[in-house]
């Protein structure tokens, strides 16, 4: 059996320095031709392999990457999740993942605790406690540490970092026109509160397009919560708010919905009305996920490929990690392109206004 190899071995072996052995398995052109191939044809011999946790050690890297997000069941962060892994796993990063669970505590308990396991950059979604505070002071803390954070689909102009995002208010303001090309005209918002920046700015894309067709903005058809609508209290909660401002307004002919949690709450709402839809009722979502997917009918949303963000979240932070010192990049914005699934919720268009 061939005995097991370490760096210092190898250098007793060949006499040489351990620092010649470690520069001439990175095929440092410092090290002569001659010198590189003899250490690399002896350790490919007795299949040596770095030892990662000593090389962690010694360089400060640990090539594992902090995620945190704020919940873990959301279909968009699964989605986001795997983009994040398939780009880690094949640039040699391992993923360890947090949940804020909307909490700005746990958000900073999170990242006390994955910098004590000597994580070397952060992928981070605000928890909306954190935005609601407008509290960013761990955040930043930690990047004047030197270790580097990208934020995803929550961020804030406040945290100067590189950001993967997609234009929500576009996003929304396209959205709203396809209903209104459809033959909609009172069309009910269900949104977040003003503090959550992507509700804020779906809401502000509403609008838009309301104001682009010459609809003026129905205070009383928007309705705005911080509820994540996901438990049968908040479910039963949204439900009676889209009853109510159903019965209230009759002339409501769409729902609109920031997430598809709202709008799966809305349709069966709806649904439950005896109304007809799409004929007669339209409802369009956000995120393409598995709610979306299996509603009956089939919810038409917009996509926020979040499988393609969690790629270029893992691609922009280590590629930040891996650059020379004094040449890392500059700070980016990448804005990914959000397209509209039309399934079984919406009408064809059926009008140009």
């Amino acid at each position: 059996m061939k005995p097991k190899m370490t760096l210092k071995r190898i250098a007793r072996e060949l006499d040489v320095s351990i620092s010649t052995v470690s520069k001439a398995l990175k095929d440092d052109k410092n090290i002569s031709q001659e010198t590189r191939e003899r250490i690399q044809a002896f350790a490919q011999y007795y299949n040596y392999k770095p030892n990662s946790i000593a090389l962690s050690l010694k360089n400060k890297r640990s090539n594992s990457i902090g995620l945190i997000i704020p919940e873990i069941v959301h279909h968009f962060f699964a989605k986001v999740i795997s983009g994040i892994e398939r780009v880690a796993n094949e640039r040699g990063y391992n993923v360890i993942i947090g949940v804020s669970n909307e909490s700005f505590s746990k958000e900073i308990i999170n990242m006390e605790l994955l910098i004590d396991t000597n994580i070397d950059g952060f992928i981070m979604s605000l928890s909306k406690e954190t935005l609601r505070l407008r509290d960013y002071h761990h955040i930043k803390e930690t990047i004047n540490q030197g270790v580097p954070v990208v934020l995803f689909d929550r961020a804030a102009d406040e945290i100067h970092c590189d950001k993967v995002i997609i234009d929500d208010r576009q996003a929304s303001r396209e959205a709203v026109l396809r209903l209104l090309e459809t033959g909609c005209r009172n069309i009910m918002l269900i949104t977040t509160e003003d503090y959550i920046t992507i509700g804020r700015l779906r809401t502000e894309g509403y609008m838009d397009a309301l104001k682009e067709k010459g609809i003026p903005v129905r205070e009383e058809l928007i309705h705005r919560t911080d509820e994540p609508g996901d438990d049968i209290h908040e479910e039963e909660g949204l439900q009676a708010v889209v009853h109510r401002t159903l019965d209230e307004h009759p002339e409501i002919d769409a729902i609109f919905a920031v997430n598809e949690i709202y709008a799966v709450t809305a349709l069966n709402a709806v649904r439950l009305r005896g109304l007809d839809v799409p004929g007669a009722f339209s409802v369009m979502s956000f995120s393409d996920g598995v709610l979306a997917r299996h509603a009956r009918p089939a919810l038409s949303t917009v996509s926020q490929h979040a499988v393609q963000m969690g790629k270029e979240a893992a691609h922009l932070l280590i590629n930040r990690l891996e650059a020379e010192e004094g040449q890392e990049p500059e700070l980016v914005t990448r804005v990914i392109q959000s397209t509209i699934v039309e399934r079984d919720t919406t009408r064809k268009k059926v009008a140009s206004l």
